[in-house]
């Protein structure tokens, strides 16, 4: 592999281009006219408009990204996370045209695409998945009927969809009626898919991840677990690992469970499976991100694993370098998802970031789209960086993030940096005490 397109924008496409250079592989990257002063534009070795700053205008512009990779001779497409990195249509092209998609194949991206049948997939497999429909819903009559037999609280989510924008928590029958027919439209102008299904929702739940690798000689292995449960509308906002929450013995039940979901789909490449665990450790299927996450870093912080060169590896047909008994885990590791948001309401605040005074740590990595000067525009996901506390143990790590966000300076626009001060004061969360619910239920706005 000798030269690689980046069909993605920001603090990913700066984060392969780093791989790639160590490597010494050339890349190529595509940027909206909105991206156009961001540094992974002046990073790569090539970089070529794409379009519009709407999404569908250019990032999203399958024909016109594989038009290029075609063009300049590219060996394979990285598409990183969001955007096409899911788009089994998109993979399926890549391999058409005779380039290597750094990612699963595009018949296992179709199949785990469709949570309906990722949910099959996982008990014919012996996974334990969330109670609820195996089919779809045909229509909110139904869903009723069915909510009912589960019992309320439940959640309403799209077959097609991920993330906040595919599911809502229903309370009771009246919700369920309010939300059905919207919800469905929705899936079906973002998704292409208006198939819903219903799930029991666990209360005072976990949001556990386990990071999966698997290579095309059919090795598969895990590199342990995230916990992703500090959420907002759903959305991750702080990943940590390892989970506080885990014992031993938890933590091998889970592992286990998800290298066997991958095996279950013969897994290629780097993927995610999460997992809902209760609070009596019962843990269910939630899941597989067939793609590189957003939250990657701490994995390899915590096992020194370059999960990107991991993908170009297998990519190019090598098999994985470790055994499962090699990969260790040491230290802990926690990610902030800096936003250009306002911390109290979550709503996006784009505009000019006039001034950028990032803290030298010796124990922190900033993995940044931005630079001072550069605009977040409101055509994209919000994310300013990613930070990265790593350390020997979670207690110190805590002590540093505290340090780091009350020396950090953002000024042009709101961030929700205030937000982990909040957080990093919170005694739940030091002690490790949080579920899924834990921002809802914060005390204070302020």
């Amino acid at each position: 592999m000798k030269r690689v397109l980046i069909a993605n924008r920001g603090e990913i496409a700066s984060r392969i281009i780093k791989t790639c250079k160590e490597r010494g592989i050339e890349t190529i990257a595509v940027y909206s006219d909105a991206d156009a002063e961001l540094p992974f534009v002046s990073e790569a070795d090539r970089a070529f408009r794409i379009g519009e700053p709407p999404v569908a205008k250019s990032y999203l512009n399958s024909d016109k990204l594989i038009e290029i990779a075609i063009n300049e001779g590219a060996d394979a497409v990285h598409p990183g996370y969001g955007l096409l990195s899911e788009n089994a249509e998109f993979a399926r092209k890549i391999e058409e045209a005779g380039i290597k998609f750094i990612g699963p194949d595009w018949r296992t991206v179709e199949k785990m695409g469709d949570k309906i049948v990722a949910r099959k997939t996982m008990l014919e497999a012996g996974v334990p998945v969330v109670p609820g429909t195996i089919d779809p819903v045909a229509d909110v009559e139904e869903g009723v009927k069915i909510a009912a037999s589960i019992g309320y609280p439940v959640m309403l989510k799209a077959s097609g969809g991920g993330g906040g924008i595919g599911m809502i928590k229903c309370d009771n029958e009246k919700m369920l009626l309010q939300h059905f027919a919207s919800s469905q439209q929705r899936a079906l102008s973002y998704f292409g898919n208006g198939a819903m299904f219903i799930e029991k929702y666990i209360e005072n739940a976990r949001h556990i991840e386990v990071q999966i690798f698997g290579d095309v000689h059919g090795n598969v292995v895990h590199l342990y677990e995230r916990d992703c449960s500090v959420q907002r509308r759903n959305q991750k906002v702080i990943e940590e690992t390892p989970s506080p929450f885990l014992t031993a013995e938890l933590r091998k039940k889970i592992t286990e469970a998800a290298v066997l979901a991958a095996k279950a789909v013969n897994y290629t490449n780097a993927g995610t499976v999460e997992f809902v665990v209760s609070e009596n450790g019962d843990f269910f299927f939630l899941e597989m991100n067939t793609r590189l996450q957003v939250e990657h870093p701490v994995t390899e912080m915590i096992t020194g694993i370059d999960l990107v060169a991991w993908q170009l590896d297998v990519a190019d047909g090598k098999p994985l370098s470790l055994v499962q008994d090699e990969i260790v885990s040491t230290g802990h590791s926690m990610e902030f998802r800096l936003y250009a948001e306002d911390p109290v309401t979550f709503m996006p605040s784009p505009g000019k970031i006039t001034i950028l005074n990032i803290p030298s740590a010796n124990n922190v990595r900033i993995d940044s789209g931005y630079k001072e000067g550069n605009a977040v525009t409101p055509f994209y996901d919000p994310m300013i960086a990613k930070i990265i506390v790593s350390d020997s143990n979670r207690e110190s790590v805590i002590k540093e993030a505290r340090t780091f966000f009350n020396e950090l300076t953002i000024e042009g626009l709101k961030t929700n940096a205030p937000l982990f001060q909040r957080i990093l004061s919170d005694e739940n969360f030091c002690e490790g005490n949080y579920t899924t619910s834990f921002l809802a239920k914060q005390p204070s706005k302020q």
